[in-house]
């Protein structure tokens, strides 16, 4: 007599993490969590305007967060730890929430659906240049190796030597426009997967998300700017 064995029971993490829901959860946390770092990063690189040594010091700062109770630097590298999981679990999410939604749907369908904004059209593929775009901006700023005049210790330096280049400029300026659309889109879907868009806060909470994607990549691109029309040397 032959027993068959019963399939062995996932944990309920890896259940959760095989729903469809489960992903759009990871995708919201993560989502909100990058979007934290994203504004306060943004805060940083504003203080540009106060001159070298105001941003200097800024960036010195951000190597001594928690001494003494941790050493020099040991801060910054969790930061980076827990910003690069949330990132590839945000990806990870994203592509096989995807792919699931290909092999539900692999025909096109027949009869034209609504069409979509165009932050909604390009949310996979400008998600997937931003993904790009974060490597370029690592080894520009904190390796050095795409900056061609990079000195270490010196992000002022390092900022007005490489946005007076105007294809550097471009490079930015582009991925700022997509991440101004993945914030659009993706702040409404996180409300909604997170249960905070209920239908009397809908308006609201695009208005806001609206908002955020704005005053982001506008935030952002006034450094550039800056220093590419002479008003930051």
């Amino acid at each position: 007599m032959v027993t068959e064995l019963a399939p062995p029971r996932r944990s309920a993490v890896r259940r959760f993490w095989a729903s469809t829901i489960g992903k759009k959860a990871v995708m919201a946390v993560t989502g909100v969590l990058l979007l934290a770092f994203v504004l306060a990063h943004m805060v940083g690189n504003l203080k540009t305007f106060l001159g070298a040594a105001e941003l200097n010091h800024y960036a010195g700062w951000l190597r001594t967060i928690g001494e003494p109770v941790l050493r020099r630097e040991w801060f910054l590298w969790l930061q980076r730890a827990v910003l690069l999981v949330a990132l590839v679990l945000h990806v990870t999410a994203a592509v096989q929430l995807a792919r699931r939604d290909l092999r539900a749907r692999p025909v096109r369908y027949v009869h034209r659906r609504p069409r979509a904004s165009f932050a909604v059209r390009t949310m996979r593929w400008g998600g997937a240049t931003l993904a790009v775009f974060v490597v370029w901006h690592i080894l520009d700023f904190t390796v050095g190796t795409v900056n061609r005049d990079f000195v270490a210790g010196d992000p002022y330096h390092n900022l007005v030597a490489d946005f007076r280049v105007w294809w550097v400029n471009v490079i930015y300026l582009v991925a700022l426009a997509m991440l101004g659309l993945h914030i659009h889109h993706g702040f409404t879907s996180a409300a909604r997967t997170l249960g905070v868009a209920r239908p009397r806060r809908e308006r609201a909470i695009k208005i806001l998300g609206s908002t955020t994607a704005v005053a982001v990549a506008g935030g952002y691109a006034l450094v550039p700017v800056a220093i590419m029309t002479g008003l930051v040397h």
